[in-house]
């Protein structure tokens, strides 16, 4: 499907709309395990913009866990948190899915699945592709691969209304995992979907601020200004009299009786002509 088409197929069905995002440990090599642990997942349903919470730090306090003892207690916190992610899944086997480069095992449904499988022994609920849209690649169709420089989605918040309070850069969130800030990573994966939210608005009306626009997204911007917009319609009134005043001037006056007017000058030198002669 391509991005035009996708944006109008999301258009069409934005009642079926989340946006999801998680956060993570490390995607390198200094975990304990092979995969990367999830700490939370933020899935946000955008017609109603409903906000639905999965996090270690939720589960431990509904267990008992103090926070302190919440690393010695991961596996088993992890797998009851991804158990309620994959039952909200069941529950909306309908849904469309917008995120952000969560497109492989490294991060993405995959790695999620992967984790659920690791803690619980059983194949996680499949997310479809066909379902899953991924809103860095739909404005890099609309605008332009160049559009803005990497890191792209820090790059696009500082452009489009500025960086929100709770958002961490992926630095950030890893360092907070080792600090045990749990509650901080959470906050920072739901300010991420509700940008997620903001952006998919911007670009549905193509009002997303970019580093590099080419010419055809200037053209776009400059026409949804108030003042081109202004000027547009001042154009077309202007068009439309100019229309009805070229079709007054051109209509054919109507013969009355269908009488043809005779020519009184032609007339006039007929009877010059006729007592004139011999």
């Amino acid at each position: 499907m391509k991005s035009k088409e996708a944006l109008q197929h999301l258009k069409q069905h934005e009642s079926q709309l989340l946006a999801i995002h998680y956060s993570c440990q490390s995607l390198g090599d200094g975990n304990e395990g092979l995969s990367p642990r999830i700490t939370s997942i933020a899935v946000l349903h955008l017609a109603s913009s409903s906000m639905h919470s999965f996090s270690i730090h939720l589960i431990a306090e509904v267990r008992n866990v103090k926070r302190e003892e919440i690393h010695d207690h991961y596996d088993d916190l992890e797998k009851h948190m991804l158990i309620q992610f994959y039952d909200f899944v069941k529950s909306h086997q309908g849904a469309l899915w917008i995120h952000w480069n969560m497109s492989n095992i490294n991060y993405g449904f995959e790695a999620i699945a992967h984790r659920y499988k690791v803690l619980s022994g059983t194949d996680a609920p499949q997310v479809p592709d066909s379902r899953r849209f991924n809103l860095s690649t739909l404005i890099l169709a609309i605008y332009g691969g160049n559009c803005v420089n990497n890191p792209r989605m820090v790059n696009l918040m500082q452009l489009n209304g500025g960086r929100p309070r709770d958002q961490l850069t992926g630095p950030e969130e890893v360092e907070a995992f080792r600090n045990k800030e749990y509650i901080k990573l959470h906050k920072s994966t739901i300010s991420k979907v509700y940008w997620f939210q903001s952006m998919y608005s911007k670009l549905q009306a193509r009002k997303i601020r970019t580093t590099h626009t080419n010419f055809w997204n200037r053209i776009n911007e400059f026409m949804e200004n108030p003042a081109a917009k202004l000027l547009s319609f001042v154009s077309v009134l202007y068009t439309l009299f100019q229309l009805t005043q070229a079709a007054y001037i051109g209509f054919p006056l109507p013969q009355q009786n269908n009488v043809k007017l005779s020519n009184p000058v032609v007339q006039g030198d007929l009877h010059d002509k006729t007592a004139r002669s011999p």
